[in-house]
């Protein structure tokens, strides 16, 4: 197995416990007459050791084993007994019939039996019963959880907690035991005084239990096990849960507590921090017993109150003095266990409060130069966020002369920390950017260089005076890199920023070489980038060159590296093709997209036609970006483990849509309308969160109808409501007749949220109804029988009034899609336009318009239009796409503010339908 070291294949220890046909075969020693314990004990142990580096017997195997160690139950050997109980309790998980050995293990749980026995028997029997048998054996292990003798209470308490997923009820009945256990005064050792069976005495053979006395034990680790036990039952109880902590706390000081385990208090911290968290009215008696803890006697109880602390929400730096005082103490410690703990948490907590941190800057200081490189590392990183611009330099220099002892975990941590220190001190990037250049020639992983190219990726983002500098190094970076991804993306940005700088010709070369000595990935990666000089260049006779070297690309034995450069040659010399495939700053939304094309496969009719991209929304370049910027490592590595939250992350929008989709195609009515255009991005709330009825309604926009799906929830426990249906009104002329009602059959409160639909036939499927309607759920509420809990035969019809639902433009129809404004106004010149003039004289300033119209329309601001510059004049920028075949639509705000006039605004629309055009006009004159 791999497991063996290199010594031990030498020796032949690795062939020795790794040959489970020989283990087999020796099996018979189990039957021999008189049993060997010697040789039983080492043959049980070579069976464990197997079963521990990952050996697997089949079921007959384990079966035949299992039952040839039950064999050894007879003898007296007290070490031969642990073994046995050790190898049936690793077995019985692949053995067959084990639970024919039951009796043999409870006559050993008896209470007169050795001390020395019960555990192991505890801990083997759970793994051998079968849930319907818990509540057999319930009575042993009640007196086992309140056994005076320790190894007998923790093994029971263990056990208990194993065997709760399967027999939860039965196990929740021993909360009482539980509770005697983790309030016990006095605990005691698993030594005897005179039974011959003691675990210092292997080889004896005394079954005598008599004269047993046991002695105080030191470590109380029942109190451990016990709290675990007590807060697996009462989990779902977050009151239960909360008053055994202020029960178990022992007041503001915390000296009033009867645990005397430090790791069953390191438990209760965290049962606190997590009650905390989830209700806060309860944050300021907590935080008065975490304070209590800080001056506990034990180290890591002192540490673990700390940093529940330090990770509370919303701390304040008031809040934080404490624990940071218990923390410095700790980065003085002599135990290097201490510094990393501390240094940890303080780097953690400087990511939101590094003022509060920065106390601890003198000592962190003096653990640079520690003789753990972990603790360096995280005081480092520490330092970095909490010190000032003059501070800069000097940690710099400290930190070249380690990077070569640490891992390359740590050194992604520090490339990090200097990548956010970049950005918070512009003016210090010569050395940051040397320190970063530097290391990217030294050796290591492909996470550490990714880390250090993205950091000065940032830089060229962010500080535009060290760009050509950072350029200059990732030029370098290339010629000898090993990892083709960091390669494409360095080509990549080589090809966006090297034709903006002064001298474009200087990266040219660096990227040629490339297309001579590289791969075919990064060969068609830099055919690219070389066309994207030639399309951007000023001078012709870059151009020429870069035509001269696409040319040569003609003859690569790679099929892609022709294509792209007899593309990009095609390209260069038509300009219409240059901003379609190498200028266009836009994207389609790829949630959208996604969307679209399930839509499309799952529609059996839909292959008839080909597919339509044009009704996809766009996003920009930089969107993408945002929505797949990769997390800092600093967030990953420093972020506590033990508050991760527990829940699913939400859907994404194009899970969301595909959800609806899916319900739809569910009822055959609804199959029949086709595909759907447009669903609600959120839900709409249309009663108060309080209230026992809740409803949500999502609208769906399909080619010829309507659909308002309504989400509705029943609060009450006791109340079951029947033939639940929404009534909706629309106004009058609102061209809708309403097409079918699905309603709700029954709904209570096990089963909410249900669902009906409410469809409208649109009467002229080409025009945009905007319209409101009046909604009014309305059902027979019954009461639910409290003895057998069905819903009663009478009851009586009830109506509750929802609030208005809206069918706007903005939403509904009109979908944010992006767009290069300029080219795309121009291009649109000769389809439908409209100019009009308005007053808003209740918009109190230009910023208040835009984000108004931007609301209203619930298009995609352009160029930053969205934030004004002038507090008087400003032009907005909006693109957006119109569903049903509607086509894009563009709308110029032009805008002047007047003290005591408000805005006016004039608004120029252009699209490619006239009812597009038209719509976008009447939602705002209307």
């Amino acid at each position: 197995m791999a497991y063996a070291s290199k010594k031990e294949d030498e020796s032949g220890l690795s062939s020795y416990y790794n040959n489970k046909t020989t283990i087999i075969q020796e099996a018979r020693v189990f039957n021999d007459s008189p049993i060997s314990p010697r040789k039983c004990r080492a043959l049980l142990t070579r069976i464990v050791y197997l079963l521990y580096i990952g050996e697997t017997f089949s079921a007959q195997e384990a079966t035949t084993l299992f039952f040839g160690t039950t064999k050894l139950f007879q003898h007296k050997d007290s070490a031969l007994r642990q073994m046995v109980y050790l190898a049936i309790k690793e077995l019985a998980t692949t053995a067959e019939d084990v639970i024919m050995v039951t009796s043999s293990i409870m006559k050993d749980m008896q209470p007169n039996s050795e001390v020395i026995y019960r555990p192991n028997a505890i801990r083997a029997l759970c793994r051998i019963i079968d849930p319907s048998m818990a509540q057999g054996v319930e009575r042993f292990f009640k007196a086992a959880i309140v056994d005076r003798t320790p190894s007998i209470s923790s093994a029971a308490l263990v056990s208990s907690y194993h065997l709760f997923p399967l027999a939860k009820d039965v196990v929740k009945r021993w909360v009482n035991e539980a509770q005697e256990a983790v309030s016990a005064k006095s605990s005691s050792s698993f030594f005897s005084g005179s039974s011959g069976g003691g675990y210092l005495n292997f080889g004896s053979s005394g079954n005598s239990n008599s004269g047993y006395q046991p002695i105080p034990s030191t470590s109380y680790i029942t109190q451990y096990h016990a709290l675990g036990l007590l807060y697996l039952i009462r989990q779902q109880d977050r009151m239960a849960v909360t008053k055994m902590i202020q029960q178990l706390g022992g007041g503001k000081s915390g000296a009033g507590t009867t645990l005397k385990n430090s790791m069953a208090l390191c438990m209760l911290i965290r049962y606190a921090a997590k009650v905390m968290e989830e209700d806060p009215n309860v944050q300021r008696q907590i935080l008065d017993l975490l304070e209590g803890w800080l001056r506990h006697k034990s180290d890591m109880v002192n540490f673990e109150a700390a940093r529940a602390i330090c990770e509370m929400k919303s701390v304040n730096a008031s809040q934080l003095t404490k624990p940071i005082a218990v923390l410095q103490l700790f980065l003085s410690s002599p135990k290097p266990v201490l510094k990393f703990s501390a240094t940890r948490t303080l780097a953690t907590l400087a990511l939101t409060h590094p003022a509060a941190v920065a106390s601890c800057n003198v000592d962190l200081e003096n653990l640079i130069t520690d003789q753990n490189r972990s603790v360096a590392t995280y005081a480092i990183t520490t330092l970095l966020k909490t010190g000032n611009e003059a501070s800069v330099d000097r940690l710099m220099k400290q930190i070249t002369g380690f990077m070569s002892e640490i891992s390359d975990e740590f050194k992604v941590i520090i490339v990090d920390a200097i990548r956010s220190l970049c950005i918070k001190f512009p003016t210090k990037h010569v050395s940051m950017l040397a320190f970063l250049s530097g290391v990217l020639r030294d050796e290591g992983g492909y996470d550490f260089k990714r880390a250090v190219v993205e950091a000065m990726f940032d830089m060229i983002k962010f500080i535009s005076d060290c760009k050509e500098q950072a350029l200059s190094h990732l030029c370098e970076f290339i010629e000898d890199c090993e990892f083709t991804k960091l390669s494409v993306r360095i080509l990549h940005l080589l090809g966006l920023e090297g034709p903006k700088a002064p001298q474009p010709t200087k990266y040219i070369r660096f990227i040629y070489n490339r297309v001579v000595l590289e791969n075919a990935t990064v060969r068609a990666a830099a055919v690219t980038s070389l066309a994207k000089f030639g399309v951007n260049a000023v001078d012709d006779g870059l151009r020429r060159s870069i035509d001269v070297l696409l040319n040569r690309c003609l003859d690569d034995v790679d099929d892609e590296v022709r294509d792209r450069a007899a593309m990009y040659l095609k390209v260069m010399k038509e300009a219409s093709l240059a901003d379609t495939y190498v200028k266009e700053e836009s994207v389609f939304s790829l949630a959208a997209l996604e969307s679209k094309l399930v839509a499309y496969v799952n529609d059996a009719d839909a292959s008839a036609q080909p597919f339509d991209a044009s009704s996809i929304p766009k996003i920009s370049r930089a969107q993408l970006a945002a929505e797949s910027t990769r997390p800092s490592t600093l967030d990953i590595i420093a972020a506590p483990a033990t508050r991760a939250s527990a829940s699913p992350p939400p859907p994404t929008a194009a899970e969301t849509q595909s959800a609806y989709v899916q319900q739809l195609a569910d009822l055959p009515r609804f199959a029949e309308y086709g595909t759907v255009l447009n669903s609600s991005a959120e839900p709409i709330q249309l009663t108060e969160s309080e209230t026992e009825y809740q409803v949500t309604c999502v609208k769906h926009i399909f080619r010829e109808h309507i659909v308002f799906q309504f989400n509705v929830s029943n609060t009450l426990p006791d109340t079951v409501l029947e033939q639940a249906i929404v009534v909706m009104q629309p106004q009058a002329d609102s061209g809708l007749t309403e097409d079918v009602v699905f309603q709700i059959d029954s709904l209570s409160c096990a089963n909410s949220p249900g669902i009906v639909y409410v469809s409208f036939k649109r009467d002229n499927p080409r025009e945009y109804t905007t319209t409101s309607f009046q909604c009014i759920l309305k059902f027979i509420s019954k009461e639910l029988d409290p003895s057998t809990g069905q819903p009663e035969d009478e009851g009586y019809e009830d109506e509750y009034q929802l609030e208005e639902v809206e069918l706007s433009a903005g939403g509904d129809y009109i979908i944010p899609s992006y767009a290069s404004f300029s080219s795309e106004w121009d291009r649109l010149r000769s389809g439908a336009t409209a100019t009009e003039t308005f007053s808003l004289g209740a918009m109190e300033s230009i910023k208040a318009a835009c984000d108004s119209i931007i609301e209203l329309l619930n298009m995609e601001p352009l160029g930053g239009t969205e934030t004004p510059s002038s507090s008087s004049v400003h032009t907005l920028q909006l693109s957006g796409l119109v569903t049903g075949g509607g086509g894009k639509v563009l709308v110029r705000c032009r805008m002047t503010f007047s003290r005591g006039q408000g805005v006016t605004l004039e608004l120029g629309v252009r699209a490619e339908q006239e009812n597009a055009c038209a719509l976008v006009v009447s939602v705002v004159g209307g």
